[in-house]
């Protein structure tokens, strides 16, 4: 704390002495074109040239956007409004030339027509944007604060954003509001929802809550505020009751797609379906109310040493995502059985399920958990056709360390303490004390001094290798009993879709009786032992066939045709199947809070 202190100090010092300022003005005129227009304007600048960076990517989403792609030409000039001489010298940097002008005004256009959480979107019916995909900030000036002004088009009367509202900040002529950000990480982590959405509010866990609704769906207001409320104070308790904000925003995006959320450190952006709040999906959406709201602890807070200090222009790698998401992975679950939403046979079916799907993955025994994390940035967020042959994901393989970690705790500490009180201890040591994030041997040695054990083999194994985890051991313990049996079944190894009536095949499985016989995605299959087939035909065909049987395809590659003669392979599928017998520590690790 000393150290930050004394930098906050120095960042004082500069912005007040020095002078500098920077204001960002946030218009939509015409938002049937899906522009933004943006105005920003620096003052007291010395230097006689001045470069903006716009970032490429967004914080929690471990993909390079390039966000310049949908700026428009940036215009420069000074205080007598003489143009100035501006060169882009980067793909996401412009070098403005402004010599001794005290005042420099910068005007450009940002199309924005792709509604994510971590992007922006401007029609008729709203606005929403993210600071990384809209603003720049002067290079060497990250930690300079500032304000924005957002202007909304006459239609839109809300603006729902965590950034404060500067003194005197609200016009009453046009709706506009003024905001203030202590940095451009601040100003880049507060999503804007601009519009005419449902609002309403709750308390919980000693915080205030906004929630801001876009587009209509089955959701029902005072449900959601008593079931959230729920998820709010089970997800603070895991951290030792103690909510670090005093404010929380949901913006929530009722959409015909699913699109996941984003964290920031205090609201998140969920973009769901429409009518996911009816019961067979409600508790999907819960789930990621309880993912994105773990968050504002586990990544926002406590964080990977590599992240800490976010590099807009580049890729920031780390191989601890298995951490970030996977164990956040793991509490959206149980949080959901803690908050009463799921029974303890709900819950273990899922965790059942999850096994399933990890160890039915070809991948998981090609990478690495640790790799999975570093590579985000090139193949989780690029997968293609053979992605399922070669990668697994950091969420649920990392969900199921977490999984295996509480187990050795709570039976290392008799039922006495869990996952929760080593988060507790990171988030202490790794946040509060000197926020200066973690290395991944600092989590090993935390661990390892928390566990009174060594744990070389434990990650040369399951973290940075690809050995199976021998589930049944860490859980007999708990009362659970894991057994395993290997399935086979006769199969060709292929999944495929239909597409403008064509049977197109998706994926090859590595090593399997279609990739023998020369199939490759993108093939479309015509025909079955000379029968025309789509995609029930050929699953009916096939359901036929033992092991060893031989047939012929007549498949297009390309608009050629081509003769494929294929003999029926094995597919090889683990099976977990879970016996809960129950004891003291099971009790323990599946408890419902107390009402």
């Amino acid at each position: 704390m000393k150290i930050y202190s004394l930098l906050v100090l120095a960042l004082f010092i500069s912005t007040t002495i020095l002078g500098q300022k920077i204001h960002h003005e946030l218009s939509m005129p015409a938002p049937e074109t899906h522009y933004f227009h943006v105005e920003t304007t620096l003052t007291d600048f010395s230097e006689e040239k001045v470069v903006l960076t716009m970032p490429v990517w967004s914080p929690g989403s471990y993909l390079v956007r390039e966000f310049p792609k949908n700026v428009n030409l940036l215009l420069a000039k000074d205080e007598n409004g003489q143009a100035l001489p501006v060169q882009k010298i980067s793909k996401n940097q412009w070098e403005i030339s402004k010599g001794k002008a005290k005042k420099v005004t910068v005007n450009y256009e940002v199309y924005a027509f792709e509604l994510t959480v971590r992007t922006s979107f401007l029609d008729k019916t709203h606005g929403y944007l993210n600071g990384t995909s809209v603003f720049t900030f002067p290079e060497g000036y990250m930690d300079l604060g500032g304000q924005l002004t957002v202007i909304p088009h006459s239609s839109f009367k809300k603006i729902t954003t965590p950034l404060a509202v500067a003194k005197d900040g609200i016009s009453a002529d046009n709706n506009a509001q003024t905001f203030v950000f202590k940095d451009f990480d601040e100003l880049a982590d507060a999503p804007i929802e601009i519009g005419n959405q449902e609002t309403f509010s709750f308390d919980a866990a000693g915080t205030k809550h906004h929630v801001a609704i876009y587009g209509p769906g089955n959701h029902d207001v005072e449900r959601l505020k008593i079931d959230m409320a729920k998820i709010v104070e089970a997800t603070t308790a895991v951290f030792g009751g103690k909510n670090p904000n005093k404010e929380y925003w949901f913006i929530i995006h009722n959409t015909d797609t699913r699109g996941g959320g984003l964290e920031h450190m205090n609201s998140t952006t969920l973009n769901v379906n429409r009518w996911t709040y009816s019961p067979e999906n409600y508790m999907s959406f819960l789930s990621l109310v309880a993912h994105e709201y773990f968050h504002i602890w586990n990544v926002k807070r406590l964080r990977p040493a590599a992240l800490v200090e976010y590099d807009y222009s580049n890729e920031n790698y780390t191989d601890m995502l298995w951490i970030m998401e996977g164990f956040t992975s793991y509490y959206d679950e149980l949080i959901l059985r803690r908050a009463g939403f799921y029974s303890e046979q709900d819950y273990l079916n899922i965790f059942e399920n999850t096994i399933n799907y990890v160890e039915g993955q070809p991948g998981n025994k090609v990478q690495p958990v640790a790799h999975a994390s570093f590579d985000a940035w090139i193949k989780a967020y690029r997968p293609n056709e053979n992605s399922r042959n070669t990668t697994i994901s950091y969420y649920s393989k990392g969900g199921l360390i977490a999984h295996v970690i509480d187990a050795m705790i709570i039976e290392k500490y008799k039922g006495k303490k869990s996952l929760d009180e080593f988060m507790q201890l990171l988030y202490k040591e790794y946040y509060e004390k000197n926020n200066t994030g973690m290395t991944p041997l600092q989590f090993k040695t935390s661990l390892e001094e928390f566990l009174d054990r060594n744990l070389d083999d434990f990650f040369a194994k399951y973290i940075y290798g690809t050995e199976t985890i021998p589930f049944a051991e860490y859980f007999d313990a708990l009362g659970l009993e894991i057994q395993h049996t290997e399935l086979q079944s006769a199969g060709l190894g292929i999944t495929t879709k239909m597409e403008n009536g064509k049977l197109i095949v998706t994926s090859v499985m590595s090593g399997g009786a279609a990739e023998k016989a020369g199939l490759s995605p993108n093939d479309e299959i015509i025909a079955f032992n000379g029968f025309r087939v789509d995609q029930a035909d050929l699953s009916k065909f096939l359901a036929m066939l033992n092991h060893d049987t031989e047939f012929n395809l007549i498949i297009s590659r390309g608009k050629q045709l081509m003769s494929l003669d294929a003999t029926m392979g094995i597919l090889k599928n683990n099976n977990y199947m879970f016996t809960y017998k129950g004891n003291k520590l099971g009790t323990y690790w599946l408890r419902e809070k107390k009402k």
